[in-house]
């Protein structure tokens, strides 16, 4: 009896999809797209509640008032926010044949996010798949493809640094040095607690397993800003001391961002704290480790 339809087995080649041409092809236009960016920085943490992504949000606008041409890949698939916090949200990516051409910000800030993709901001991203396991196993690979098409199908044009703002899990980093095997280095973001101390150590030792450059450490929410008065408490500084911990893990130690308020408010309107509040500890801060950063990246290029 004859079969009326084809397996596997009886496929020669690749049945005609050209799968093997199209990722090779989408490779070498990540490879191009890439080669005009100087410096790619990973910014993460492993752990969740720190403050990362503002932390990335801030800091790549600290670089753009140095008048740096400067990009944000929100690499956080399931639970986007880069967007928000950039005042991009609703903006329409004008697709041409060159790629899609990303969001602008503030100070023309270049931003690529799956929020951007959504058909609104409660949208969330459904994985299709047969059954939940499935959906689950297939969920990281997903992850990884969007990101290398976020990468290479963007028009990010010249730019002097990419920050990539990791969601936590410290697997999360070897999906973008797979990516980005040239990836300049990465920034640690912790908050002072010893959960947060303890995970962020996971991403230091795999960014070092990986021969990433770790660019530092950088210390979020540490002591509440007073608004009235402008001290800062520093009730858990001799806790826990992040700078002893990057110390015994030798990795530079970036600084302490003070917990100031207006640092979510500016994050829920859309505008980079560092420039409505430059001249502010908290905005200060941002703008020193930004230099520090940046000595780092012209260092080791």
């Amino acid at each position: 009896m004859r079969k009326e339809y084809k397996e596997y087995k009886d496929i020669i080649g690749d049945g005609g999809s050209n799968i093997v041409g199209q990722v090779t092809q989408q490779i070498e236009r990540l490879r191009s797209r890439m080669e005009k960016v100087k410096h790619k920085v990973a910014v993460i943490s492993g752990k969740g509640g720190v403050g990362k992504s503002a932390v990335t949000v801030n800091l790549a606008s600290a670089f753009s008032m140095q008048e740096y041409t400067v990009g944000v890949l929100d690499a956080d698939i399931n639970g986007p926010s880069i967007a928000k916090m950039m005042g991009v949200q609703g903006q329409h990516l004008k697709i041409g044949e060159n790629g899609v051409s990303p969001a602008v910000g503030p100070l023309n800030i270049k931003v690529m996010s799956m929020d951007l993709l959504l058909p609104s901001d409660e949208t969330p991203v459904v994985w299709d798949a047969p059954s939940q396991e499935a959906a689950f196993i297939w969920r990281g690979t997903m992850e990884v493809s969007t990101l290398r098409e976020f990468l290479s199908d963007t028009e990010w044009g010249e730019l002097n640094s990419l920050f990539i703002d990791l969601p936590a899990g410290v697997e999360k980093l070897p999906n973008v040095a797979q990516l980005l095997p040239n990836l300049d280095g990465v920034v640690l973001v912790t908050i002072p607690t010893e959960v947060s101390h303890f995970v962020v150590k996971k991403s230091a030792v795999t960014a070092k397993a990986l021969g990433i450059p770790v660019v530092g450490l950088i210390e979020n929410m540490v002591g509440y800003i007073c608004l009235n008065c402008g001290q800062v408490g520093d009730l858990f500084k001799t806790i826990y001391d992040g700078k002893k911990m990057a110390d015994q893990m030798g990795i530079p130690y970036l600084g302490r961002i003070p917990f100031d308020p207006r640092i979510s408010i500016s994050s829920d309107k859309g505008v980079p704290f560092v420039l409505e509040y430059s001249d502010s500890s908290a905005g200060k801060t941002f703008i020193e480790i930004s230099a520090k950063i940046n000595g780092f990246l012209g260092r080791n290029k």
